[in-house]
């Protein structure tokens, strides 16, 4: 077992002295999830102690692109004319969840109108409009957007599609986190929460099977603190080089990590010392979004073997999944003349322009007649307005016959990907920390980025998932927390 991959020791009882410090929770890391959990564990009448390892609250929540995925009816929802339900809500999340846990989808759905006022009372409003185009994120302050493959085959089949990308109205990709950040951190000093930054977690002290206390370390300085509950939201593992080898290795080969400094897996580290069963610890998610500009999905993906694999309309990430699993990680978007257009900020690079498709076939080493017999199947249906093989949404169906044809590269190494992490700590609908035969580890939760909820599966993944469940889940982790003490 590597340095990296190594389980903290466990503490036991004796560690604690009798005039060790004492509070009802203690929540490790002070992200979206860990901040959520802390402010209602003590709004529920427990003293917390909050540990953060940063000089600064926020983790990697603050690096995000400051969408939280709602729905089910929400204010924003309502006041955009943009119909949703629980119900349809829940069938979706089902649909593209890996091993769908349905208490916590039916939970996450049935509290998502409320948990989007809870939001909004940290001092915001989510502006209540609705940006229609295909996107990343919103360029402007935008409230409401598509975020995942609600409109994409098979999905849309499976659940009514509805907008459930709710981003804080504020323009640009991470400012709007921050300020959300910001919010929670005021309240939190107004329920009297004691934060310590530059303080992180180290072991977990254990007596008779149950967590009674943690271990804390600040630069030389160190102690333990005495708790019945231990909330760890310390995010995920993808700047842990060794965790990273072992579970994810795509994430090892090429991508930029998405991640901060602290994104180390020692929260997930913690709760397998005393247990925990890890899930989904092979799941990353991978992407790099060959749109805007919206009108080059009206091109065709295709592999090594110049065969199209994946509907191009699909969300961004799931394309990237599938271009994972291809010969070499190898594929290429191809989009004639009169379709193309340059995105500003080019993450799938452009390889050339092609006069003829032998050329291009030529050019980047196809199979000949390859890419020519795919595009003549493609351009036959694409012209009534169907795709048989992806079922592409006919909005994005366009025969690609004037030359010449440009090709973006997506092969892993050329385009720019990113990525992180997506398992963690199998854990019940309220946080509890459990162990492979589904009992719990007594005073243990967790939430956010260490543990296993809703955002399972790379291809099913929708932005927004990660800031939406962390802090949902990590309020009841706060509340149930708080309860024990």
């Amino acid at each position: 077992m590597s340095k990296g991959t190594a389980l903290p020791d466990v503490l036991p009882a004796s560690a604690l002295a009798d005039d060790s410090p004492s509070y009802d929770v203690v929540v490790v890391g002070f992200g979206i999830a860990g901040g959520c959990a802390a402010l209602e564990a003590a709004r529920a009448g427990a003293r917390v102690l909050l540990l953060e390892r940063a000089a600064v609250h926020g983790g990697t929540s603050s690096m995000s692109g400051g969408h939280f995925y709602l729905g089910g009816g929400t204010v924003v929802q309502r006041a955009t004319g943009q119909e949703d339900s629980v119900e349809e809500m829940y069938k979706y999340l089902v649909a593209v969840s890996k091993e769908p846990e349905h208490d916590k989808i039916r939970a996450y759905c049935e509290g998502s109108v409320e948990h989007c006022d809870w939001l909004e009372a940290l001092g915001f409003e989510f502006e209540r409009s609705y940006y229609p185009e295909k996107a990343v994120i919103q360029p402007g302050t935008e409230g409401l957007m598509y975020t995942g493959n609600e409109k994409v085959w098979p999905f849309k089949d499976a659940a009514r599609p509805a907008p459930r990308g709710h981003k804080v109205p504020v323009p640009g990709d991470t400012e709007g986190t921050r300020m959300v950040m910001d919010l929670l951190r005021d309240r939190i000093e107004e329920a009297g929460v004691e934060v310590r930054y530059e303080t992180g977690a180290s072991n977990l002290v254990v007596d008779e099977g149950a967590v009674v206390g943690v271990a804390w370390r600040s630069f030389e300085e160190h102690g333990v603190v005495r708790t019945p509950s231990v909330i760890i939201a310390a995010g995920g593992f993808v700047m842990n080089p060794d965790m990273v080898a072992e579970h994810t290795p795509r994430l090892a080969e090429k991508p930029f990590t998405l991640g901060s400094t602290y994104d180390d897996g020692l929260g997930i580290r913690l709760g397998a010392s005393v247990g925990a069963q890890l899930k989904h610890m092979d799941e990353p998610f991978i992407t790099a979004p060959i749109y805007p500009p919206s009108a080059l999905i009206t091109g065709i993906l295709v592999n090594a073997e110049g065969e199209r694999f994946v509907a191009e309309d699909s969300y961004h990430s799931r394309t990237s999944q599938f271009v994972m699993e291809q010969t070499d990680s190898t594929a290429y978007l191809i989009v004639d003349s009169e379709h193309v257009e340059y995105p500003k900020f080019p993450l799938v690079p452009l390889i050339d322009g092609y006069e003829t498709i032998e050329e291009l076939e030529d050019a980047l080493s196809l199979p000949a007649g390859s890419v020519a017999k795919t595009m003549e199947r493609y351009n036959e249906y694409a012209a009534r307005g169907e795709d048989p093989d992806f079922h592409k949404g006919a909005e994005w169906l366009s025969p690609q016959t004037t030359g010449p044809w440009a090709v973006f590269d997506l092969r892993l190494g050329q385009a720019i990907y990113a990525g992180f992490t997506l398992g963690g700590m199998r854990v019940t609908v309220d946080g509890e920390v459990q162990r492979p035969d589904g009992s719990v580890v007594p005073g243990l939760y967790a939430a956010g980025a260490c543990a296993s909820n809703l955002a399972q599966d790379g291809k099913g993944y929708c932005s927004g998932t990660q800031l939406g469940e962390g802090s949902f889940f990590g309020r009841r982790a706060g509340r149930h927390a708080a309860n024990r003490h």
